[in-house]
């Protein structure tokens, strides 16, 4: 499931013609860069759920040279966030479990970042499975982290509490129907990770690279810069 539908609006004026899905960094569109991750890391089928700008992002998916194929959620008549598009979605995903994905996190891979959060998947005692990046070093990141991680993979949120070392890059794997219980309409999947982290349900795996947010101009222009110094 790659969430697309978002409106970009920190990412203005970049997205005034154009879904932020298709901002370019490095010379290749944030999607694509989504949909070339998941592609390498065996996945068949991606689920794209689209709003602003849908026809134009529907036109590219469709030009895509190589995998996965694409399926469309279409939101275009209400914007639901992540929770209730991934709820919106679950006709769509089958039954095996997910990667959820959004499309402003660019990576830098000095290992195999989704096959270790694959490794670690375990549908007995998890609900979810979320890809960490250190805070520190970290581009386009502003705030004082997201999570604490324990010895045995476990997440806890920093909450009010000091700065916590990881955030969260965008990348996770759940159930399909893990926000099948959220109410109708919008919401975020923020809350039920909340309480899932409370039942020791959410788990997390840190990439062995350098993560990009990309999130506003001034972040995609320094993410182009360190994708450069990469080559």
């Amino acid at each position: 499931m790659v969430l697309a539908a978002g409106l970009g609006t920190r990412m203005r004026p970049l997205t005034d013609d154009r879904p932020k899905a298709l901002v370019k960094v490095g010379g290749k569109a944030l999607i694509d860069h989504v949909l070339d991750r998941l592609a390498d890391a065996g996945v068949e089928k991606a689920v794209v759920n689209v709003h602003w700008f849908a026809d134009r992002l529907e036109a590219h998916l469709a030009a895509r040279a190589r995998g996965p194929q694409i399926v469309i959620s279409d939101e275009r008549a209400e914007l639901l966030e992540t929770g209730g598009g991934l709820k919106k979605a679950r006709p769509l995903l089958g039954d095996d479990p997910v990667f959820v994905a959004n499309i402003d996190s660019v990576w830098i891979d000095r290992g195999d970042a989704l096959a270790d959060l694959i490794r670690l998947w375990n549908p007995t005692t998890m609900d979810a499975a979320l890809l960490l990046a250190r805070r520190q070093g970290s581009i386009g990141f502003e705030g004082d982290g997201d999570f604490f991680l324990g010895h045995d993979s476990r997440l806890t949120f920093r909450g009010d509490g000091p700065p916590a070392p990881f955030a969260y890059m965008g990348v996770h794997i759940t159930r399909p129907g893990y926000a099948d219980t959220g109410p109708d309409g919008p919401f975020s999947l923020s809350p039920l990770w909340r309480r899932s982290a409370a039942e020791g349900r959410l788990f997390g795996c840190v990439l062995d690279g350098d993560w990009m947010h990309v999130g506003d101009p001034a972040a995609r222009d320094a993410a182009e810069m360190k994708l450069g110094e990469a080559v």
